[in-house]
This record gives C-alpha cells, structure tokens and sequence, in this order.
C-alpha cells in the first residue's frame, strides 16, 4: 500500500502546483500581491489579518481576504468588520487549503480591483509547507505564548516562508518568552529568514509589517 500512497500523493502535490502556477501567473498579471499567513492555532493570526485589512483600508489600499477553517465561518465574519471583501472555505477534515481551492474562492472577484490579497490558512504547521497557493509572499506566524523552540519543531513551514512574525509580543515579559533563543532558533533552520516582532493589541510593530507589504508590492 506505501507505493501506492507515495505516488497518490506526488499526483495531489504535481497537480496542485500546476494550479497555484497558472494562479500566480493571474495575480502577478492583475498587480495584486498575495499574501499567505501559516501558524498554529492561537498564534493571534485572525486578530493579525483583521488588524492588517483595517489598517490598509484606512490608507486607501483595496485588500481582500480568503479565509480556511474546518468548520464554522466565525473567523470570516470577524474579518468583515474591516469592511474588506472576505471568503471562508471550510475544509470539513482537510488540515490545509490548496490552490484549486483558492482558484474557486477567488473565481467571483475582479483581481484588478484589488491591490492585496491575503489567504489565511488552516490552523496548522504541518500540511500547509507542503501546498503553493500561488502567493507572493509566505509569512510563518509566532506567539510569544507557544515557547522558543517552535521552529526546531517544525522546520519545513519555516524553510518555505519569506518572513517570520513574531506575535503578541506585548505579552514576552509575562510568560518569559526567550527572544534572543527564539530568533537564533529561526536562524538555525533557515539563516537570514527576516524576523519581526508585533503586537496587533498594542500595535507594536505594525509599522514594520506595513512598510513590508508596500515594499513588496512597488517591486
């Protein structure tokens, strides 16, 4: 039964990457810059999603938003209340979302009347490392609250991102959070992965985030 699974499984990701390749061929042509969030549950990475869309309406920019549970829309409707376009795909029993499946959620949406598009996946640091989405830009989220060793733990979502967010970190001084082992964690697995460190409650940090996504998006 292995060979056959292993060969299940090379078809999924080969087909998979076909569509996430003709996807960013389609938002690189339509001059939106995608963004894809990954962490494990709790990282904060809702709140971090709603505080972004919130603040590029705010200066005028045209996000949208894909978001994946399981089950439940809470967190697409949490996200529309930055009064920026939202889908939810619930995935049922699938621990991550795949390109076809942002294909289907994106279908409705004029892309060139978007500057941003951010596809929040499913709560996990596993399945995801392995599915394109077809993104500009990959960012591995963080809490202070999860422990430093985050990144030894699952070393391949950290190898596939272009950036590392550190969250909530209004809170490292209250559980002890370790930055400087955390980051040289980071630097282990994947040597000059840009850090940040922020705080969506305090807002820490946002700036620096911003000032990525506006850099990434003039290139």
């Amino acid at each position: 039964m292995t060979p056959r699974i292993v060969e299940v499984r090379k078809n999924v990701l080969k087909r998979n990457d076909e569509v996430a390749r003709a996807l960013r061929e389609r938002f690189e042509s339509a001059g939106v810059l995608v963004v894809s969030l990954v962490s494990s549950p709790g990282s904060g990475k809702t709140a971090f999603l709603e505080k972004t869309l919130t603040l590029l309406k705010q200066a005028n920019y045209r996000p949208a938003a894909i978001v994946g549970d399981l089950a439940t829309d809470n967190d697409a409707v949490r996200l529309a209340r930055s009064k920026a376009p939202v889908k939810q795909i619930t995935t049922g029993t699938l621990c991550h979302l795949e390109a076809a499946m942002v294909e289907q959620a994106a279908q409705e949406w004029d892309l060139a009347g978007l500057d941003f598009l951010f596809i929040e996946n499913v709560g996990n640091l596993v399945c995801p490392s392995a599915y394109d989405l077809g993104e500009a830009l990959r960012a591995v989220l963080l809490s202070v609250t999860e422990g430093e060793d985050k990144p030894l733990k699952y070393p391949t979502i950290f190898n596939s991102a272009d950036v590392a967010v550190i969250t909530k970190i209004d809170l490292a001084e209250a559980v002890e959070f370790d930055r400087k082992a955390a980051r040289a964690n980071i630097e282990s697995i994947r040597p000059g992965l840009p850090v940040m460190e922020l705080s969506t409650k305090s807002g820490a940090g946002m700036d620096d985030w911003m000032n990525l996504l506006m850099s990434r998006r003039s290139r």
